[in-house]
Order: structure tokens, then C-alpha cells, then sequence
């Protein structure tokens, strides 16, 4: 039996299973329409303070729509619809950094505009993500892409010391929403950059600048 658009989204925050309702929907359109993210609740900021930490044991139960969904706005969305600014600072006001999120189905390209997820490669190259055992079964490596071509009169040098700076931002906001959700995070810079760069086959001027592992901690 085909699904409708509305059953499979309906069914997307129903069972919490985000692999298999990507597929569903990646079929359909090509991207994942992710539910709107809740801008509400969560535990007080000073508590999520003192719940911070780097966790790097996982269990590979994956994330519900509804968290991913609530992590990726976190983490770069959008919190002024006015002016598309987002929740994490951004140099001289110039979009560089990019948001990929490396899962069991593949490797999908958040856009904060449409609060989506479009697929980017359909391989499983979670383990290509960092050079720790962990990161190939956790169900979730963040994977964060700046656009150097975007970022005028300036050296190399200082082009990924600025995009670092931006993605540490980015990288704050999912360990506060981590800690306030009871989700495990580490933000990570073992990583092969050329090796991973190749495999997502990044465009002239791109380059990764860090990755961040996201899941449930292994109990």
C-alpha cells in the first residue's frame, strides 16, 4: 500500500524510527521534511551547564525524529524567520559552516531554511568520521563543512581558524542540548580530513573542519 505524504510524517513522530521513514520519504521527494523543532522546555540553562560532558560509549539505538529534529535547530537553525539568523554566531556575518549529519542510511545535508534533510550520499561512512572505534556504530556523526571560498581576503590559515571558531559555537549548542535531553556528545577533531573530504567529495574551496558524535549513552 502507497503511504500519503501526511500518514508517513504522522508515522514519523508515531514510531521514532528516523532510518526507516527516511527511506520512506527519500523515495517520494528526495529529502526528509523534518517535524517542526520544539522551542520550548528542556532543563535550565545553569543545570545544562553542570550536565555538560563528553561521553564517547554509545548504544546504537537511533534518534527519534522529534530529537533530531530539536538537535539540528539547535545545533544551526533558524531563530529569527525575519532575517534567517541563526542559533550559533557566524563570522563577519557570512555563511561558511554547513551541517552534515553521517547516519546508517547515509549522509544527509541539513537546510535550516526548510528545516530539512537532503541526501547527500547514500553510503554508511560513519566510520569514516574519526579515527575512534565508537563512531562507526553510534547512530549519529555530525559533520561540520565550511565554504573557504566564501571567506574573502583572508589567508588559508585564518580562513580554518575562523571556521573552527564558528563551528565551535555550533558545537556548544549541541552539548547543552545534549545534556539538557540526556543525550551523549563528543566533539571531535581525530579525524582524517582528506580521507573524509574525498569520500563526501566536498567542492573546490570546502573542507571539514571538525565532526561531532550524537546518541544515546551505552548503559
Amino acid at each position: 500500500m502507497t503511504m500519503t505524504r501526511r500518514q508517513v510524517s504522522a508515522g514519523l513522530v508515531s514510531s521514532g524510527a528516523v532510518a526507516a521513514t527516511q527511506t520512506v520519504l527519500a523515495e517520494e521527494t528526495g529529502s526528509v521534511e523534518l517535524p517542526p523543532p520544539r522551542t520550548e522546555g528542556g532543563k535550565p540553562f545553569i543545570q545544562a551547564l553542570r550536565l555538560r560532558r563528553s561521553i564517547r560509549e554509545y548504544s546504537d539505538q537511533p534518534l527519534p525524529a522529534q530529537v533530531l529534529s530539536d538537535l539540528l535547530w539547535a545545533a544551526f537553525g533558524i531563530n529569527r524567520p525575519a532575517t534567517a539568523d541563526r542559533t550559533a554566531p557566524y563570522w563577519r556575518h557570512v555563511m561558511v559552516i554547513d551541517v552534515y549529519a553521517a547516519m546508517a542510511d547515509g549522509v544527509w545535508f541539513y537546510d535550516p531554511k526548510r528545516h530539512a534533510l537532503n541526501p547527500h550520499l547514500r553510503a554508511d561512512i560513519r566510520a569514516q568520521t574519526g579515527t575512534q572505534d565508537f563512531v562507526g556504530t553510534a547512530p549519529l556523526n555530525l559533520i561540520y563543512v565550511a565554504h573557504g571560498e566564501r571567506m574573502q581576503d583572508i589567508s588559508a590559515e585564518e580562513r580554518r581558524l575562523y571556521a573552527s571558531v564558528d563551528t565551535g559555537f555550533i558545537g556548544q549548542n549541541v552539548y547543552l542540548f545534549c545534556a539538557s535531553e540526556g543525550l551523549a556528545t563528543v566533539f571531535r577533531g581525530a579525524v582524517d580530513y582528506q580521507k573524509l573530504a574525498n569520500t563526501m567529495k566536498l567542492g573546490a574551496g570546502q573542507f571539514v573542519t571538525f565532526a561531532q558524535t550524537v546518541g544515546y549513552p551505552k548503559i
